[in-house]
């Protein structure tokens, strides 16, 4: 005796096991494609390598700045420095000056 099963009652068993297998593949989906996805991993790697080029360039910029500062300092006040800012600042440099930095 064989029982016949209509098609409403094959798709009710079957809407679980496909919408359980949809999750899945979504997971996987983003596991792999997403934007922590393994194939996101090359990119960590040429951000990681841009990001050290920038952070060499700011300790260059905080190297830099530390030494302007120490020559600000009001105990001893470098005399050059100061004209240049005092000029800089008062716009009291002519078109026909050029300051050249000593960095």
């Amino acid at each position: 005796m064989t029982r016949t099963r209509s098609l409403a009652n094959i798709l009710k068993s079957a809407a679980a096991p496909a919408l359980a297998i949809l999750v899945i593949a979504n997971f996987a989906g983003y596991a792999l494609l997403g934007p922590n996805g393994l194939f996101a991993w090359g990119d960590y790697a040429r951000l990681h390598d841009q990001r050290q080029v920038e952070l060499s360039q700011l300790n260059e910029e905080r190297e830099r700045l530390a030494n302007r500062v120490e020559l600000l300092d009001p105990d001893s006040v470098d005399p050059d420095l100061a004209d240049e800012l005092v000029r800089r600042n008062t716009g009291q440099i002519r078109e026909d000056e050029h300051i050249v930095p000593m960095d």
